[in-house]
């Protein structure tokens, strides 16, 4: 993209998240839910399909462009993020890595324009990190597949139009082999999804388990066709390594919005007659906040750089994830420590942001998982047993 158009398009976003979004945010934590209007917002910036190419009415953005836009968006709630991060992230990159034309023109163009909204069905009760106990099955009927089973903490599925679930094709194989990807419709006879999930933080994203009950499915709707028989788990790691770079990008806006937080409040609290920003220890907790949102920034924007060039798409992700996601929990509970008493009142905001950062160390790969993949990666074949 042409510098300039990234310029006036990641200056729109940050006026809209601080002026539009901002204001909101008690709003959004009280009703669990984002404003129609700025949903609608939302949409007609294109902020639904940001990643998704151009030819597919999408902006089209590299990942060095994308994760400039993703800490934009990562200075107010994650809430707002997560209406279309599924469309431009782990669901809409199905359909990117793995789809077929056919399956890319009847579903992109309307992923981009936020007409649908996407989930990405991968985790179960005993399946989240290790995917080899999927225990959803998918099995050939003619022309039709017939999908059993039941999907845990589904982003985005109470308000979902299509999920792409991923589903074990052959029982006979072993770990994460044997399982494919569907298109599957919310409306399909047989699928249901369960109440929102009560969570921690993050109000206003909303989860939920998706159950599928003898869910059958044309043959069409298996993501890639004949080619994609089998394929479902090397599409979902493609989808979650960008995702993960997605995620880390987002950690750095919100470490940044921490860091103002938490110096505006220390310019203005007194203690002793004097702000508190005089205090020497005070400006230990400042400026080791700074060091580690500058850290984050600079391996994210690295390791953008090296996910576009195509030299880096495994351990780089992962490492920026486990980083950054690690680093605003510690961001956050400096926020608080600085507050003090204020930061852990409901309503303050970096009491919602300690809650809201604590998930960014489980999804789409937990920190412990990001340590098993850095470091097969550092020590190859050795490191397998």
């Amino acid at each position: 993209m042409d510098v300039d158009d990234l310029q006036a398009i990641l200056g729109s976003v940050r006026e809209f998240v601080r002026t539009e979004v901002v204001p909101l945010e008690g709003r959004i934590e009280e009703e669990d839910a984002i404003p129609e209007g700025i949903v609608a917002q939302c949409k007609e910036m294109g902020l639904y399909g940001f990643t998704i190419p151009e030819q597919y009415g999408g902006l089209g953005l590299n990942s060095v462009e994308e994760v400039q836009l993703a800490m934009e968006l990562g200075w107010t709630t994650p809430a707002l993020r997560s209406l279309f991060g599924t469309n431009n992230g782990i669901a809409g990159h199905v359909l990117m890595e793995g789809g077929t034309e056919e399956q890319k023109k009847a579903w992109l163009p309307r992923l981009a324009s936020g007409e649908v909204t996407a989930s990405f069905g991968l985790t179960e009760a005993d399946a989240g990190s290790d995917p080899s106990a999927l225990a959803t099955r998918a099995t050939r009927d003619g022309d039709q597949w017939v999908l059993d089973g039941s999907k845990r903490y589904i982003t985005n599925s109470p308000v979902a139009d299509v999920i792409m679930v991923f589903a074990r094709t052959n029982p006979e194989a072993r770990g994460n082999r044997g399982i494919s990807a569907f298109l599957v419709p919310k409306d399909t006879p047989g699928l249901s999804v369960g109440p929102k999930d009560a969570k921690m933080g993050q109000a206003g994203a909303w989860t939920a388990d998706v159950h599928l009950d003898g869910v059958r499915v044309p043959h069409e709707n298996l993501v890639g066709g004949d080619e994609g028989v089998d394929t479902g788990f090397q599409i979902a790691a493609k989808c979650l390594a960008h995702g993960r770079l997605h995620i880390a990008a987002v950690c750095t806006g919100m470490a940044a919005r921490l860091v103002h937080e938490t110096t505006e409040f220390a310019k203005t609290r007194e203690q002793g007659g004097a702000p508190i920003a005089r205090f020497q220890l005070i400006q230990g907790l400042v400026a080791d906040s700074v060091t580690d949102h500058l850290a984050g920034r600079a391996l994210v924007m690295e390791t953008a750089r090296a996910f576009d060039a195509g030299t880096d798409r495994i351990a780089g992700p992962s490492a920026a994830k486990y980083f950054c996601s690690e680093m605003v929990g510690r961001v956050a509970d400096r926020a608080v420590q600085v507050h003090g008493g204020a930061g852990y009142m409901r309503g303050v905001a970096v009491e919602r942001f300690f809650r809201d950062a604590r998930l960014f160390r489980i999804y789409e790969g937990t920190s412990q998982i990001q340590q098993v993949i850095i470091a097969r990666d550092a020590l190859g074949p050795a490191a397998r047993g």
